[in-house]
Parts: C-alpha cells; sequence; structure tokens
C-alpha cells in the first residue's frame, strides 16, 4: 500500500502544492475565473506576460490526465533523486529544469516568430497584441490561419511540470542508467538510459513536425532535459556531492 507519509518531503510537497493547484483551477473556472490565465505561462511580448509565470506555469495543469502522468513520474523517480542528493539539491534541480523549460519554450516561440519574417508586419502584431489576447481569454482565435498560428505563439499558454519532470526522467537515466524500468505499453523491460534516450527523440521529432493539431509543448520538455544535463554535468566534477 502507497504510504505518503514516507515519501521525502520535497516530493510530497511539490505533489501536494500541483494538486492544490489543480483543485483551484477547477474550482475558480467554475466562478468563471481562468487560473492559467494568471499563472501560465505566456510569450514575453503577450499583453498577459508577468515575469511570475516561469515558477507558477510549473503547478499549473491542463486537465486530470495532464496532471496524472507528470505527478507519477515525480512520485516514481523524483524521490529517489531526493533520497541520493537531498533536499536542497533536488528542489533546485526541479526548480531550474522547470525554469530553463519555459525560457526554451518562449525562445522556440520567438524563433519561430522569426522564421515567419516579413509576414508579420506591424499591422498584423498590432491586431494580434490589441484584439488576439482577449479572443484567447474568451476562448477564441482568429479565423484566418496565419493569424490563428501568429495569435497562439504570442498569446497562447504554456502549463505543466511536464519540463521539470522530463529534468527528472534525464537525471534517473544518468545516474540509474541500467535500472529496468516495465514500460505499460507495450509491456516490456527496457533499461532507463535507452528509455531517456528514444522519449528525447521522441519529444525531438514531434517538435519539428510541426502538427497544428498538437498542444505539446515538446521542446519545453527538450529544454527541462537540457538543463538538466547541464546541471548534472557541472554537479560532477565535485562527484563526492554528486552521487
Amino acid at each position: 500500500m502507497f504510504d505518503f507519509k514516507n515519501l521525502p518531503p520535497v516530493v510530497k510537497n511539490l505533489l501536494i502544492i500541483n494538486g492544490l493547484f489543480f483543485l483551484a483551477t477547477i474550482l475558480l473556472q467554475n466562478q468563471g475565473v481562468d487560473l492559467a490565465q494568471y499563472l501560465g505561462l505566456h510569450y514575453w511580448q503577450s499583453p498577459g506576460f508577468k515575469p511570475h509565470q516561469l515558477v507558477t506555469y510549473m503547478f499549473m495543469h491542463g486537465s486530470f490526465m495532464h496532471i496524472l502522468f507528470n505527478m507519477i513520474p515525480l512520485f516514481m523517480f523524483g524521490r529517489v533523486l531526493e533520497q541520493v542528493w537531498g533536499q536542497k539539491r533536488f528542489l533546485t534541480f526541479y526548480m531550474v529544469t522547470g525554469i530553463g523549460a519555459g525560457l526554451i519554450q518562449m525562445l522556440v516561440a520567438y524563433i519561430r516568430l522569426s522564421l515567419m519574417g516579413d509576414l508579420v508586419t506591424p499591422e498584423a502584431m498590432d491586431v494580434v497584441m490589441n484584439e488576439g489576447y482577449q479572443a484567447i481569454l474568451e476562448g477564441k482565435n482568429f479565423s484566418d490561419a496565419f493569424l490563428g498560428n501568429l495569435n497562439g505563439l504570442v498569446n497562447g499558454v504554456t502549463v505543466g511540470a511536464s519540463g521539470a519532470v522530463f529534468g527528472i526522467l534525464l537525471a534517473f537515466g544518468m545516474l540509474f542508467p541500467n535500472t529496468e524500468l516495465m514500460l505499460m505499453f507495450p509491456p516490456i523491460p527496457i533499461k532507463a538510459k535507452w528509455f531517456v534516450l528514444f522519449y528525447g527523440a521522441f519529444e525531438l521529432y514531434s517538435g519539428f513536425s510541426n502538427n497544428p493539431n498538437d498542444n505539446v509543448a515538446h521542446f519545453a520538455h527538450l529544454g527541462g532535459m537540457l538543463f538538466g544535463f547541464f546541471m548534472i554535468q557541472y554537479w560532477k566534477k565535485d562527484r563526492g556531492s554528486f552521487y
């Protein structure tokens, strides 16, 4: 039986905080308040952007399945890392990878906007800035495909702990590369290092596939892994405190 009391404190509190934020989102949504618009991450040029969102977006989730699939790996792998690293180092890793994922997400949005080139005219940006954010607040978007895509990049919102969770997956794969994990679909064992490698490759492919119906922030996931990799490489210089 799962004993919540025996969880290490940082993982336990992260699970509680995420759960409370999700509950608050549902309760306020019933009152007509979209908490994600205040605490979710917006692009830095959006009227909805606030600096605190780089932290708060990590505790927001869009659905029960979204939070479930983030909290399960946090519970499974995060508790192991916290026991190995200690509370302070694990929390530092979690927050840095989560914030790093948000920064990568905004960087990718900036690059995509730059690739649109001359199509992003001052007039188009004025429309998006003046009307697009309000449209998003009302759950709408422009019928014009280009303006709709532009508005999504500028005024869309990113939520979820996935960036930090992907950092945790990477760390587990690097510290315990030969630990066998049992996949659910298909139900076969796989070593942690291969699981992380295949998952990262899948996210990279999905990020570049540019599927218009895909609302997953694949590059944020990769950003969490990237920042996690650099942190571990830095910590490995001091093997006595790394592992």
